[in-house]
């Protein structure tokens, strides 16, 4: 059995919805599908070409659902600007990059997520 330190500080809500971003909003936007977010950052998954590089400072727009007591969610959408701090390689020419926003989101996603329900998948046309 693996002994994996936990270094999280927030539980995380994980989705699969699709997130865009880039260096700066001006320029080419680049697609990807989220894996989860937390108030602090979030991790998602993108093609290769396009992919930001550890370090850099890019712009993420992110739907964030917020789950009330019923069962019931409303989605957030959110411009958070954050920093690279991590990217792990996939197979198919995958990418999935960490990033820590500048300033938090106003809420814990992964707290209001009522734990009996997941949250639900994007059924448009999404990248991957």
């Amino acid at each position: 059995m693996e002994n994996i330190l936990e270094r999280r500080r927030e539980q995380r809500l994980r989705y699969q919805w699709p997130v865009w971003f880039a260096e700066d909003f001006q320029g080419l936007l680049y697609q990807g599908q989220m894996v989860d977010v937390s108030s602090t950052g979030a991790a998602f998954t993108c093609f290769a070409r396009g992919c930001p590089y550890p370090g850099q400072q890019i712009t993420a727009r992110i739907n964030v659902p917020y789950y009330h007591s019923d069962a019931s969610f409303d989605v957030n959408e959110f411009i958070q600007a954050g920093s690279v701090c991590r990217i792990d390689h996939l197979p198919n020419g995958l990418r999935r990059i960490a990033i820590k926003f500048f300033h938090p989101l106003p809420y814990k996603p992964g707290e209001h997520a009522n734990k009996q329900f997941e949250a639900p998948l994007f059924t448009g046309a999404a990248m991957m």
